[in-house]
């Protein structure tokens, strides 16, 4: 550990490599209400998430098998896999099982915890801190992620980004169903959200 890592003090506990190294489907529900953080200060609560599981699912990236894009996919599980979508966002996940499954984490929405000023300049002219994170690629712009931050190590949070635990519990409810902005992969129930929460991105029943 360098420096400048020991130097930061997160809002939580770091999650560590067993918890990521797990079926996509059963690490997204465990992630709700787990803090998505900078070292800069910044920090939010996963409120939303969908998982995307390799060659048996049509929607996700890995679907046809590696490529120079979606390399990190295939890679070791905790590690973050950022990528480009509609020519102009970019949207984060955590890479999940074992390398060379292409399985992952789609982090959705975010409850705004900790920087929120940092946010709001990052974000410039939203009104609604409601709205700051809430969306997948809102909530990159919020927290500076960008394709620069493709392949970090989440669970030794050596390069500036880790997903935490502070202690909240599991949701009381969660709301599982269909995935939001696709076309294929229609049947797999795996968007999860926390229910009632104002922060996510979608029908928050």
């Amino acid at each position: 550990m360098n420096n400048a890592t020991a130097r930061v003090r997160w809002p939580g506990k770091r999650l560590d490599r067993a918890f990521f190294a797990r079926p996509a489907p059963e690490v997204a529900p465990d992630l709700l209400h787990k803090v998505l953080a900078s070292r800069d200060g910044r920090a939010g609560r996963i409120v939303e998430v969908e998982a995307y599981v390799g060659a048996v699912d049509p929607a996700a990236h890995t679907y046809r098998g590696k490529t120079a894009r979606n390399a990190t996919m295939f890679g070791p599980a905790g590690h973050m896999y950022v990528y480009f979508t509609y020519g102009m966002h970019w949207c984060c996940n955590c890479v999940c099982e074992g390398e060379g499954q292409g399985s992952g984490v789609l982090i959705r929405a975010l409850e705004p915890l900790h920087g929120i000023e940092l946010m709001r300049a990052a974000r410039r002219g939203l009104k609604a801190d409601r709205d700051l994170c809430r969306g997948p690629a809102r909530l990159t712009q919020a927290m500076s992620i960008t394709g620069a931050q493709d392949g970090i190590d989440l669970v030794r949070g050596t390069e500036g980004f880790a997903v935490l635990d502070d202690g909240a519990p599991l949701p009381a409810a969660i709301v599982a169903g269909p995935r939001i902005g696709i076309r294929v992969g229609l049947d797999f129930p795996w968007r999860f959200h926390v229910a009632g929460s104002r922060y996510v991105s979608g029908p928050a029943r």
